[in-house]
């Protein structure tokens, strides 16, 4: 139960890091929201064309939150760890892009290179793979033991019938022999 608290709570802050760093300088202070993603998967590489919200880096990050409040409601690790996995892979192939476009990454404390962004969609994404890694996830059903006392065999109880039952005609138990109660009063007891 608590790793399963400490997880969700890992989750929710490595989502909602994932969710706010296309709203922060990536990379040369253009922020994230700015990059088209398709020009992720195009041969031209990234461009300086810009994207309305849902065709940027904002979507992959906003799936990769969905999934993580799935994983928290369905104590699903193996989906908040997907999560992680689709932050962090968008955000290497965003990187490897972004390189390929402008020869080389850059990391500069004066705006230049690799912002706020970047760091914070990576801090999301192994954010959310501790989150997995930490919660618990959903209880196993246990299977009876089969020396616990209250486990019965899953063929039911032992009944022998026909030919192979000894002594099909008579009762199982045999009957108490019947005695004749004494005639008169019941005697005193003192």
């Amino acid at each position: 139960m608590v790793r399963n608290v400490l997880g969700s709570i890992l989750a929710v802050l490595g989502a909602t890091a994932a969710v706010s760093s296309p709203f922060r300088a990536w990379y040369d202070g253009r922020h994230g929201r700015y990059y088209r993603l398709g020009d992720l998967f195009s041969g031209a590489g990234v461009t300086d064309a810009r994207a309305g919200l849902f065709g940027s880096l904002f979507l992959p990050f906003a799936v990769a939150a969905a999934l993580t409040l799935a994983g928290i409601v369905l104590r699903s690790r193996l989906l908040v760890a997907g999560a992680g996995v689709l932050v962090l892979a968008f955000t290497v192939l965003w990187m490897v892009r972004v390189g390929q476009a402008e020869g080389q990454l850059v990391i500069g404390g004066d705006g230049a290179g690799l912002g706020a962004g970047t760091a914070t969609a990576l801090v999301g994404g192994v954010l959310l793979l501790i989150a997995a890694a930490v919660m618990s996830g959903r209880p196993r059903p246990v299977a009876p033991r089969p020396d616990h006392p209250d486990h019965e065999p899953p063929h039911g109880p032992l009944a022998l019938e026909g030919p192979m039952q000894p002594y099909a005609d008579q009762p199982p138990y045999p009957e108490p022999p019947y005695e004749e109660p004494p005639e008169g009063p019941p005697p005193h007891r003192a």
